[in-house]
């Protein structure tokens, strides 16, 4: 799944309407909630304030509101563009102040999706990818050889503590621990302690 780098917004005017998307990054659906509540709050003197999210580790929590605007043609786009882009913990909120000239539905549509589109381009994206905490142990005579190797690698190190023997945390992508745990084990010629620990996630700039 992928995230928003940030929150932030962007402003569209399409036929003397304004268009303003507002996104921010959210842990679960009650933050989620509670953005989008206190947004609303402070725009109330807007014609709509139509809202989508999409929460959850696979993005298997989303909600839709069009706020007064015709069924279908300001929460659903929104949501729609938040799924194709394979976004998650990211919530939207597009205030409209209206112009004086209706779109009609197709132009609604377009709009409140175009907005969001917006936004995301303007904050940016970035790719959640699964690691594990992998720690290596090895004597001080053979950490600074490893670290250097290390840090030719692909890999990335993590912290290193130093104590009777030398430990050096590596956050390794889940789908190469076997490929990192060989490499270790080849550089150090088998003297190094392998461990894996916890797992959790990174965060990769999307271009």
């Amino acid at each position: 799944m992928r995230v928003i780098r940030g929150g932030g917004s962007a402003e569209l005017e399409i036929r003397k309407s304004r268009f303003v998307c507002t996104l921010a990054r959210v842990g679960d659906e009650a933050e989620a909630v509670e953005f989008l509540a206190a947004h609303r709050r402070a725009h109330r003197d807007a014609t709509h304030n139509c809202t989508a999210y999409v929460v959850g580790e696979f993005g298997e929590i989303t909600k839709s509101n069009d706020d007064g605007e015709p069924a279908g043609t300001a929460g659903i786009p929104m949501l729609e563009v938040l799924t194709r882009r394979g976004l998650t913990g990211t919530a939207a909120v597009v205030t409209r102040y209206f112009g004086g000239v209706k779109l009609g539905a197709g132009g609604l549509v377009r709009a409140y999706g175009q907005a969001v589109s917006a936004a995301i381009d303007r904050v940016g994206v970035a790719e959640r990818r699964r690691v594990v905490t992998v720690t290596v142990t090895l004597e001080h005579a053979r950490a600074g050889r490893f670290h250097n190797d290390l840090h030719a690698s692909p890999y990335v190190p993590g912290e290193v503590r130093y104590g009777r023997a030398v430990e050096t945390d590596v956050r390794v992508p889940e789908a190469d621990l076997a490929g990192f745990e060989t490499w270790a084990a080849e550089v150090t010629a088998g003297h190094a302690e392998i461990r894996r620990g916890a797992a959790g996630h990174v965060e990769v700039p999307v271009e």
